[in-house]
């Protein structure tokens, strides 16, 4: 399911400046009133674009998948450009810790699963999917035997994860790449 087109500018900012406070705290961290405060309108503006809650993390959780991938570009023409895509993907994670200061924000909500409605879990599931696609599709480039594509997508995106909370928590980038360096042999 693609994610629906953004209207317009106020949408797009409701939209980042909800995927920063999930990314800082998670689903119960904010409020429409705190999201309408961030920008500079009126809560019944959040509103208009985004009826509830759910609808608001739905188109948030879509656009930060579709960006998150995108940004990645396509394992084919990294490899013809001489880059690792591999390199490229753990690069995305550690930027999310330095250049944001964040959690993933579909980490963060993986974390809270089981309290959060069918919509996003499933908007949350697609996030890692489409990780593990690209991963997998960027390990068979590299001579991976498809037999263990999906194994080794799936150890990279739980390391990469589970960096991030290490970091998170001991408020030291060393131990993200030290987490993280054996996938850049």
């Amino acid at each position: 399911m693609c994610p629906k087109e953004i209207k317009e500018d106020k949408e797009l900012a409701i939209i980042e400046t909800a995927i920063g406070m999930i990314r800082q705290g998670g689903y119960n961290s904010f409020s429409f009133r705190q999201i309408a405060d961030a920008i500079g309108i009126k809560s019944s503006s959040v509103h208009y674009h985004f009826a509830t809650k759910e609808d608001l993390i739905v188109a948030v959780t879509q656009y930060y998948t579709k960006s998150f991938i995108e940004h990645l570009q396509d394992p084919s023409e990294l490899l013809s450009r001489g880059d690792d895509p591999i390199a490229i993907y753990v690069s995305a994670f550690r930027n999310e810790l330095v250049q944001d200061n964040g959690m993933c924000l579909c980490g963060v909500l993986g974390a809270e699963a089981n309290e959060l409605s069918g919509l996003i879990r499933d908007e949350t599931r697609t996030f890692f999917n489409r990780n593990i696609e690209w991963l997998q599709k960027s390990y068979q480039l590299k001579g991976v035997a498809q037999d263990l594509d999906y194994k080794k997508a799936l150890q990279t995106i739980s390391c990469l994860e589970g960096a991030m909370i290490i970091c998170n928590v001991g408020n030291d980038l060393k131990l993200f790449d030290l987490s993280t360096e054996h996938l850049l042999d």
